[in-house]
């Protein structure tokens, strides 16, 4: 018998603002019982179902585990929607031949990368 991950669960100051921007980020859905306040919000998204627990201490240090986001579309694209929802820019790992990554940071601070579509590694045959 093995486990299955029912959710990604990330401790956060409020809960339901910082499932509000995943929601957007993933094309998720926010739970309908989840409202401003709550100590806990959960988002469902066709890749992940993430759990936003609310905790007294704030975020101090690099993440231990992060998030790696497959844009559908151009990874470019992708970047420039998720700045606009308002992450921010940590760093440009990006190389001149198209592969690498961007790390960025959600409105808490926690860092995900956003890696290539799958249409980008395939065109470069990395996929």
């Amino acid at each position: 018998m093995a486990s299955l991950v029912r959710h990604v669960t990330i401790d956060c100051a409020d809960p339901h603002a910082l499932a509000s921007f995943w929601a957007q980020a993933l094309d998720g859905t926010l739970g309908e019982d989840d409202n401003p306040g709550d100590e806990e919000a959960a988002v469902e998204s066709a890749g992940a179902s993430l759990l936003f627990i609310r905790v007294p201490d704030g975020k101090s240090v690099k993440n231990r585990v992060h998030l790696d986001l497959q844009p559908q579309g151009p990874r470019e694209e992708e970047v420039e929607r998720l700045l606009a929802l308002g992450a921010t820019m940590l760093a440009d790992r990006r190389t001149p031949d198209g592969r690498g990554w961007v790390t960025l940071a959600d409105p808490e601070g926690n860092e995900f990368c956003v890696e290539r579509s799958r249409a980008e590694r395939v065109a470069t045959g990395d996929a």
